[in-house]
């Protein structure tokens, strides 16, 4: 391995390589879209990222012939260990040119949280659970979606080469808004709208805080027991709450309420990797107006996803549950599809998540995208 080098990213040039590298790494594939490289650069900064609040990270380049070839993070979750064991580190932003470079970056990472005392290594996590998650295992022929993550085939078999094991799968589900919804489905959510107990109401942006408030504790109820997850913490919710301001719209940010309750809630958004795919990761300096044009002043919405939905637990076993489930994605369908949208993501769903995987098939969804976390341990 002597032309092959792995070096900590130390200066902000490294970062911008760390962040670029994927640039030249899939420019032979039709569906990559290289990310902004700005907002990269925010996910990344421990003074605009709270998941930095509680970890420690740590981000590595390969390097053959003065090259990127490859990168990964190791990062230790101080939340992460309190819910699901104090020996716990992930990996994530994994990338590599071939099996060998692969290896080199994975005994790098793991070199790295044996050394401060883990005994499982696991992810990819980009940087966590509440971020981009998942390998790629299947559906490379369509491009990611936005926040959502890519890869190359090879990378399964190069990380259960090094003796990392299947843990979960994360499904993407595709929905094509233009067939309509089964019969069944309009009568659960006719009936649901029958039900003087029910509301539905749209995100009041003048009391913006308290509803996204709202939208936090019901995730924080509702996936409190999925694997993996951590609650979000203030700093957390209030980094949420600024970073989605500018793109949540009331008529497709929904609560549902049980007697005057919020205990579910939908955020559908616009698939912006459909806007910037031939940006090439850079807004500035006309790129931004592209992205204006396209996406704010048109006021046009086509392809859709749905990043965040829940369900309190007290209701997830209850047909009054999948009723409000139903009742939120037919309203938000129609909202979105009377401003031009034909198509939506929904997902993530845990692979052991089979009561919310029932009611995406039962109204036409299709697993589309399959995303692997794997872990390994390293006593």
């Amino acid at each position: 391995m002597s032309d092959l080098s792995i070096r900590k990213v130390e200066m902000k040039a490294d970062l911008k390589a760390f962040i670029r590298m994927t640039h030249d790494h899939y420019k032979a594939d039709p569906n990559w879209v290289q990310p902004l490289t700005f907002l990269k650069l925010e996910d990344l900064n421990p003074k605009k990222n709270p998941f930095f609040d509680n970890a420690e990270v740590q981000l590595w380049l390969a390097e053959k012939e003065g090259k990127t070839v490859g990168r990964i993070s190791a990062q230790i979750d101080k939340l992460a260990q309190e819910k699901w064991g104090p020996d716990l580190g992930y990996f994530g932003l994994f990338e590599a040119d071939n099996e060998r470079t692969a290896h080199a970056l994975l005994k790098t990472a793991e070199d790295w949280l044996k050394e401060r005392g883990m005994q499982t290594m696991q992810g990819p996590w980009s940087l966590s659970p509440k971020e981009e998650c998942g390998m790629l295992v299947d559906g490379f022929d369509t491009p990611p979606c936005f926040l959502m993550p890519h890869g190359k085939p090879d990378y399964q078999e190069w990380v259960e080469s090094y003796g990392l094991n299947k843990a979960h799968d994360l499904i993407a589900y595709e929905l094509d808004l233009l067939k309509g919804f089964p019969e069944k489905m309009k009568r659960i959510v006719t009936a649901a709208k029958r039900n003087k107990r029910v509301i539905l109401r749209e995100m009041d942006m003048k009391n913006y805080d308290r509803d996204i408030n709202h939208i936090i504790d019901i995730v924080s109820d509702a996936w409190a027991n999925n694997w993996g997850f951590t609650p979000f913490t203030q700093a957390e919710g209030e980094h949420l709450a600024t970073s989605l301001k500018l793109i949540l719209k009331p008529h497709r940010t929904v609560i549902c309420e049980y007697d005057g309750e919020p205990v579910a809630f939908m955020v559908t958004i616009p698939d912006l990797n459909d806007d910037i795919k031939d940006f090439g990761g850079s807004l500035f300096p006309f790129n931004v107006f592209k992205l204006l044009s396209r996406r704010i002043l048109s006021k046009k919405e086509g392809r859709m996803r749905v990043p965040l939905m829940g369900v309190k637990q007290a209701f997830q076993r209850r047909p009054v549950g999948a009723a409000m489930a139903m009742w939120m994605i037919d309203y938000s369908t129609d909202q979105v599809m009377e401003r031009g949208a034909y198509w939506g993501e929904l997902g993530w769903i845990l692979d052991e998540n089979e009561g919310m995987r029932s009611i995406l098939i039962d109204i036409g969804c299709e697993e589309y995208k399959t995303y692997g976390i794997f872990e390994k341990t390293i006593l």
